[in-house]
């Protein structure tokens, strides 16, 4: 089993910057690669961006060249840097681990920490 635990949700003005963090634990052996999804009220949850192993990355074109996601395997976390956030940015950001590549369902997911961007 992997347990993983997000954190740095907040509420920040259009414009500003967040960084959110996944704390991960357990079996990390058999993880291959790491993402962040989220899910706005009455949307579908959305791939944002995600990590490899070998450290391949995947963003979602609404968040290219604003958002990073990074891996530090010493820590076994997962930061997403984000900059220039927008209202549409608002949602519940959740962390997932998958044992296989990028492209790939994900085996074990966070309970997620809200972002609100306003206005």
């Amino acid at each position: 089993q992997v347990q993983l635990v997000e954190s740095g949700g907040g509420l920040v003005q259009a414009g500003g910057s967040l960084t959110l963090s996944c704390a991960a634990s357990g079996m990390l052996f058999s993880i291959n690669t790491m993402g962040w999804y989220r899910q706005a009220p009455g949307k579908e949850r959305e791939l944002v961006a995600a990590i490899s192993k070998g450290g391949s990355t995947y963003y979602a074109d609404s968040v290219k060249g604003r958002f990073t996601i990074l891996r530090d395997n010493a820590k076994n976390t997962v930061p997403l840097q984000m900059i220039f956030l927008k209202p549409e940015d608002t949602a519940m950001y959740y962390c997932a681990a998958s044992k296989k590549g990028l492209g790939h369902a994900y085996d074990y997911w966070g309970q997620g920490t809200q972002v609100t961007v306003s206005s």
